[in-house]
């Protein structure tokens, strides 16, 4: 029977969206699903509802089973054929309120800190240890299992398994699928959504939309780039980061303003703080999001578990669409990030994690190479892969120096603090993280 094992899957409402999807799928709905989590409440309450969804949409085919801690971690993982991973190390508190609070004490502010900047770079130090013990036990166990990680700092935990172990991996954003729609939606361009060919290469959350053309061929860049100059200059919104971006470099990014904000030290300054507001950049946002998730979240629980009608409508998530397409041969495409061996994009080293158009069949995932990216382009993402690679380094050697001078050539932390505060500062975060981070010397 296939195998597929979901870590994390305390996240319930995410875990139903993938696995809701396999129990939809002909090719994966009869199989064994292990969940597992080091949370015996959110396991449990994942486990019953996934049971209701099995029962009502896949009618009981699927034969799901949890496992709960380290301990019994090589079990769910033994013969499985598919790995998602979800998990997040540390949650929100302690290890995200450190992340935000401590640099706030030496100016430092950040927006969502999953991905880059001196948060990215603690949430994967903290995270490589765990999913490095993850990748071991696959090999033993299931040495021929596909991991596809959804956890972030994507680069660089999917950079690191790559390289660091012999574990199959693919990283997955959902910043891909709804790159394009975003974009001509908000910019009153709902009308060239259908059939629209379009091209995204980049890094993780620092994608570019290439080219964009509709139904009919027409290169839809110039109309774009117009009204995102007008619609910047109007009534504040969302997106004016990622605006900005198509004014001053020519393209649209992946993901959100929000997150972009703090990618580059163009934007959260503490020498001009008018740019905050103008910008309309939303500081501390991760924290607020995650008091009002942990605060919706017994309502939310409640609801799907007292609910005997529970459905699932297939979801845009890419993992069941890449197991089907593994399992009958049936091509599908994604945007994966994977290592940019053979040098899929040419002006990054082939060490670096890059996201790419990927054709998925029968024998796996294949990459598709993309060339050079216009200049200015590839510059933006090399100050992140600067900084993704080191991480990686000081993930690989342990040692605080090696965390260091990842965060020296962190753009933003670089462009407002002295090097013998980001010292301070990284003493203090690993010494806060206690146990999360003591690996570290």
């Amino acid at each position: 029977m296939l195998k597929i094992t979901f870590m994390g899957a305390g996240s319930t409402v995410f875990a139903r969206n993938v696995l809701g999807d396999v129990m939809l799928c002909d090719a994966l709905r009869d199989c064994e699903i292990a969940l597992y989590d080091i949370d015996s409440v959110r396991l449990d309450e994942s486990r019953r509802i996934l049971s209701t969804l099995n029962e009502n949409i896949n009618g009981g085919r699927a034969v799901l089973k949890p496992y709960l801690g380290a301990e019994n971690r090589k079990e769910a993982l033994r013969g499985a054929a598919f790995v998602v991973n979800a998990i997040q190390v540390g949650g929100y508190e302690p290890c995200t309120v450190t992340d935000f609070e401590i640099p706030k004490k030496y100016g430092l502010r950040q927006t969502i800190a999953d991905t880059l900047g001196i948060g990215g770079i603690m949430r994967a130090l903290r995270t490589i240890p765990v999913m490095e013990d993850f990748a071991r036990d696959m090999e033993e166990v299931c040495p021929d299992a596909l991991l596809m990680n959804y956890t972030n700092p994507m680069a660089m935990l999917t950079g690191y398994i790559s390289r660091y172990t012999g574990v199959r991996i693919v990283g997955l954003c959902h910043s891909v699928q709804v790159c394009s729609q975003t974009l001509l939606t908000e910019l009153g361009m709902e009308d060239r959504l259908e059939g629209r060919k379009e091209v995204i290469a980049g890094i993780n959350h620092m994608g570019w939309l290439l080219s964009i053309r509709d139904k009919d061929g027409n290169d839809l860049y110039p109309e774009i780039r117009r009204r995102a100059r007008e619609k910047n200059a109007g009534v504040k919104h969302a997106d004016m980061v990622r605006l900005d971006y198509i004014d001053k470099l020519g393209y649209y990014c992946t993901e959100s303003s929000e997150h972009n904000a703090e990618y580059n030290p163009f934007y959260i300054k503490s020498r001009y703080p008018e740019l905050i507001e103008r910008f309309n950049i939303p500081l501390d946002e991760y924290p607020r999001r995650c008091v009002n998730q942990i605060k919706d979240w017994k309502e939310t629980s409640e609801k799907l578990l007292s609910d005997p009608h529970l459905t699932h409508t297939r979801s845009t998530e890419y993992a069941s669409h890449i197991m089907e397409a593994i399992q009958t041969g049936k091509p599908y495409r994604i945007g994966g990030n994977v290592l940019n061996t053979g040098r899929l994009i040419e002006d990054f080293p082939q060490q670096a994690c890059v996201e790419v158009p990927c054709l998925v069949d029968g024998a796996g995932i294949h990459p598709t190479y993309i060339g050079s990216l216009p200049p200015v382009l590839a510059a933006m993402n090399m100050t992140n892969i600067n900084t993704q690679l080191l991480a990686i380094e000081a993930a690989h050697t342990r040692k605080k120096e090696d965390i260091l001078r990842a965060v020296m050539l962190e753009p933003h932390t670089a462009a407002e603090l002295s090097i013998d505060d980001m010292a301070k500062m990284v003493d203090e975060l690993i010494e806060a993280h206690g146990p999360y981070m003591a690996m570290y010397q």
